[in-house]
């Protein structure tokens, strides 16, 4: 009787498979997407789209993380591209939209202000670069309550808010050229400056608060429902403004407790 013959087995390869999760990538690749349609608008000269785009894409990159959160699908390709992706949805998109909208204005001023039209959303562009390097090597390290310099979403927001704003209400950006100009460099600096804003995740939605906080949320969105770009723009502004405003009282308060200290 002939032994049974004996079939070779390919033993199963140690080296794990490489890949990428599909999920959470889908949106930081729609966000990058927003973005790069933002710059086309803003070069076809349809502004209001191309501020809603950016609004979308900081819509979509916020819903990754938490997508990738809840998937269990975090890594970290996914966090370098997203950073990759923020690069060009709030670093470059907001800076040409404004340069396309109201900084290339400048040059009618003189060639002098020409150069410092596109050298503002240079350094806009710019600072959100430095501003994604100093966060990606804090991680892990610094206090995640809080932001050190303007996030640049938030920088985004106020600056296509207000292209969103003055497009809703009729006004071109050759008329508000010269507040374009500073606000791109409020928000530019802002970005790489040391003040800290409140990064609001610590907050945790599953416990209790207080009934007055479910009404706010309930008129931010009825008002977001009506007028939605100035509402946005008045939020991301008083947001841009409150880190300078919280160091501020922050520095009376510890030259009031010195000054205490000393009288006792």
């Amino acid at each position: 009787m002939s032994e049974p013959q004996k079939t070779d087995q390919i033993p199963p390869s140690k080296t794990p498979r490489k890949g990428i999760y599909l999920l959470p990538n889908l949106f930081t690749t729609a966000a990058l997407f927003a973005g790069f349609y933002a710059i086309i608008a803003a070069i076809k000269g349809q502004f209001e789209i191309a501020a809603i785009a950016v609004f979308v894409a900081m819509l979509l990159d916020g819903l990754d993380g938490r997508v990738a959160r809840l998937t269990h699908t975090e890594s970290d390709f996914g966090a370098e591209y997203d950073s990759l992706s923020d690069m060009g949805s709030f670093g470059l998109a907001p800076a040409l939209v404004l340069y396309q909208w109201a900084l290339i204005h400048l040059a009618d001023m003189g060639p002098l202000w020409g150069k410092l039209g596109w050298l503002a959303a240079f350094i806009y562009t710019a600072s959100a670069a430095l501003r994604l390097a100093r966060f990606n090597t804090q991680v892990g390290i610094a206090d995640k309550r809080y932001f050190q310099g303007l996030a640049s979403p938030a920088a985004a927001a106020v600056v296509v808010g207000a292209v969103w704003v003055c497009e809703t209400y009729g006004i071109s950006g050759k008329e508000v050229m010269i507040p374009a100009l500073l606000l791109t460099l409020t928000a530019g600096l802002l970005m790489v400056s040391r003040f800290s804003y409140y990064s609001f995740k610590d907050l945790d939605l599953k416990k209790k608060v207080p009934f007055f906080s479910v009404l706010l949320v309930v008129l931010v969105f009825v008002l977001l429902s009506i007028e939605p770009p100035t509402i946005l723009f008045i939020l991301a502004f008083l947001y841009m403004i409150s880190g300078p405003i919280l160091s501020i009282f922050r520095s009376i308060r510890k030259r009031q407790k010195r000054a205490q200290n000393l009288s006792e």
